[in-house]
């Protein structure tokens, strides 16, 4: 069965590329085929390894899994959920991420992924502008949601995973008492399946719809950047937040779609030491490792009794040093690919198949339809800067942006999906990562938007304007930085403090500036945009 599921067939990188075919089912469904269908060929294999904070190690079997997405569907269904009803998570990387995930999806219902570091005015926003109907979540965010929830229409029922709250249900007592659901809701591969939203980098953020089809999508890249996965004996393990699509689309969900073990391990703050020991302990062979961590962990000794087979890495350009120590130290490839939210994992590198040249992406991968485009929409000549795009149809695409047709339409040139990213292409296909719009903010592996950081400093009262730009860091890649102009009269003791504070508690502590400049105005168009890359050449 695991092999049948492979999109990338053998031979040499030629005979890859000329053989691939897209096989997209007219049904399918990512939980009947990440749980249900291997809790029937091999019940009892492990699916999900857990390794609390405190240590406790806890194995998940693929029949454990479906039962309890079985057992929460029944819940969701006695509450009212029925298809395409959005159903929000608020979790940190766990088991019960899966099982919330899956029971939604027997539904027909959409997940709505959250971030457990997002604040009150992030939460709300997403909670608000996709009418999620329930949501899940855990004694550490519980609060922080039900302060949320009181003040929505949509929002009828929070799930605690964990013990605290009078009359909230509680994921174990639903696992005790419900019956499993008797049979899942038939889902056609373009149904909606999952609700991602974007950084927010040209306004407030914008929901990705994705089909069930955009998981057998992600596949072919799952296969090049983890050298032809799955291998015998694989574990995978990442230590980006299954919140974010690289840490759930990039690896967790195609691990658990090829029957292989995950390991699930969320820490508070990236610890190098503790990942290679978590590495080692659990003999995790594929990784998906955002550049900062890999940044981090070169920084510290690389222990003895490592059996790393394959790294992926995306979210930022990788420096051929860094792929060097990969595979001097590490004893393994680091493989770099690149899409975003939208259109996710159409480039990838992979050193098995001899498509790896430092300093680039890599090339298109099979199944995907990726060129350099002028800003007319035609396609450069090789080695000319352009807009990367990607071309529809492709079953990794989105649906559309939730109910924004008008910015869904604005995405396309023809069939060609723009990214806002620059690049350029070579004789050979061999794509380079350039630039990106002036507005991103690539900072530790996440693109930020600096609209919710502007929206959130200009909510204080002594804060006039305000604009978010990235400065350069050599671990980070890049900084936020907030330039503001203030009220007359207002006091400047503690501002900054004041500030970070505020975006730290209400938006999120990864988007928090690490500076804050007081400036008298900001530099503008004529149309009254900011133009931040003048404020970053200022910074400069």
């Amino acid at each position: 069965m695991r092999s049948d599921r492979r999109t990338l067939g053998p031979g040499d990188w030629p005979s890859v590329r000329a053989g691939f075919r897209w096989n997209i089912p007219q049904q399918f469904n990512i939980a009947a085929a990440c749980a249900d269908d291997w809790a029937r060929v091999t019940p009892d294999a492990p699916a999900i390894i857990d390794i609390g904070g405190d240590g406790l190690r806890r194995v998940w079997t693929y029949a454990e899994l479906k039962d309890a997405s079985d057992r929460l569907a029944s819940a969701f269904r006695a509450w009212g959920v029925v298809k395409g009803d959005r159903v929000a998570v608020l979790l940190s990387q766990s088991p019960e991420v899966m099982v919330a995930h899956f029971a939604a999806m027997k539904l027909g219902a959409v997940v709505l992924p959250l971030f457990t570091l997002f604040g009150e005015d992030a939460l709300a926003f997403r909670l608000s502008d996709s009418g999620a109907k329930v949501a899940v979540t855990d004694d550490a965010n519980l609060d922080k949601l039900l302060g949320v929830a009181a003040g929505l229409d949509t929002l009828e029922t929070v799930v605690n995973v964990g013990h605290r709250g009078r009359g909230i249900p509680r994921l174990d007592d639903i696992l005790a008492e419900a019956a499993p659901l008797p049979a899942p809701e038939p889902t056609l591969a373009d149904d909606p399946a999952m609700l991602i939203y974007t950084s927010g980098t040209t306004g407030d953020p914008k929901g990705a719809l994705h089909a069930h089809r955009f998981l057998i999508g992600h596949l072919p890249s799952v296969e090049m950047h983890l050298e032809r996965f799955p291998a015998d004996g694989d574990v995978s393990w990442t230590p980006a937040d299954w919140a974010w699509i690289g840490g759930l689309m990039d690896l967790a969900m195609p691990t658990l779609y090829f029957g292989r073990p995950l390991v699930s391990h969320r820490m508070r703050k990236f610890d190098p030491d503790a990942a290679f020991r978590l590495i080692r302990d659990e003999c995790v062979s594929t990784l998906f490792l955002p550049p900062t961590a890999l940044k981090l962990m070169r920084q510290t000794d690389v222990p003895g009794g490592l059996k790393i087979r394959a790294i992926g890495s995306g979210g930022e350009s990788l420096s051929v040093d860094l792929l060097d120590w990969g595979q001097d130290k590490l004893g393994a490839p680091i493989n770099e690919l690149y899409g975003q939210t939208e259109c996710n994992l159409v480039v990838s590198s992979c050193a098995g198949l001899g498509v790896l040249r430092p300093g680039t992406m890599g090339q298109a991968v099979p199944g995907h339809h990726v060129a350099i485009l002028d800003a007319e929409g035609r396609e450069v000549p090789p080695g000319t800067v352009g807009e990367i795009a990607v071309r529809r149809p492709d079953p990794v695409m989105f649906l559309g942006y939730w109910n924004q047709p008008e910015k869904t339409a604005a995405k396309f040139t023809g069939d060609w999906l723009r990214t806002g990213d620059l690049g350029q292409a070579d004789e050979d296909g061999y794509l380079t990562y350039v630039s990106r719009d002036d507005d991103v903010i690539t900072s530790a592996g996440y693109r930020i938007g600096p609209t919710e950081i502007e929206n959130c400093l200009t909510g204080d009262p002594d804060v006039v304007m305000a604009a978010a730009v990235g400065l350069p860091d050599p671990v980070r890649t890049e900084i936020v930085a907030a330039f503001v102009v203030l009220r007359a009269g207002a006091a400047r003791d503690g501002l900054e403090e004041r500030l970070v504070a505020r975006v730290r508690e209400r938006v999120s502590p990864h988007v928090a500036p690490r500076r804050v400049v007081v400036v008298e105005s900001l530099p503008m168009t004529a149309t009254g945009k900011i133009m931040r890359r003048a404020l970053r050449e200022r910074a400069d």
